[in-house]
């Protein structure tokens, strides 16, 4: 893969059924390219669909990704772009109640908290040791991370993936 090309993953964690062939839209607008998703039944809400897709493009695509659904009532959706040769990565997470959350990346896939967003969170809590932690989960997006975490457990249909040539 050269520097130019990405790749990442779009999980769909919560998705009206009628929205589906939307989503499938709008993230092949954003890719280029048609795609078609494998839905399965998200067993955490009752009528809503779950897919994972695992997409490759230029860089910039999981942007453009997570922007072609932001937005849409009732959708819950995380977007992943790796980390490359010189560049970062990033993680892209949405909520109907949060809206989105950005987060720059790392080749091991860890969140980074650019230096000046640290420096910010110090001057905001000062020497409250509350508010710091505070500021630092907002810009870890645990919020976001707690909401999707009960969506983002596989059901018992879920695909497995199997790694072969580690080490």
């Amino acid at each position: 893969m050269t520097a130019s090309h990405a790749r990442g993953v779009l999980f769909v964690h919560s998705s009206p059924r009628a929205l589906c062939p939307h989503i499938e839209w709008a993230a092949g607008r954003a890719l280029d390219r048609a795609v078609n998703f494998d839905w399965d039944q998200q067993p955490v809400l009752k009528g809503s669909q779950r897919a994972e897709f695992y997409w490759e493009g230029p860089r910039g695509t999981g942007a453009r990704l997570a922007s072609a659904l932001r937005g849409w009532e009732h959708l819950r959706y995380e977007v992943t772009e790796d980390a490359g040769l010189g560049t970062d990565g990033g993680r892209w997470m949405h909520t109907p109640d949060l809206g989105i959350f950005y987060a720059q990346t790392d080749t091991a896939g860890n969140m980074v908290i650019p230096e000046d967003r640290v420096r910010y969170a110090m001057d905001i809590a000062g020497a409250n040791a509350t508010e710091l932690h505070r500021e630092l989960r907002l810009a870890l997006g645990q919020a976001w991370d707690e909401e999707l975490e009960v969506f983002r457990h596989a059901s018992q249909d879920s695909a497995v993936v199997w790694l072969h040539k580690v080490g």
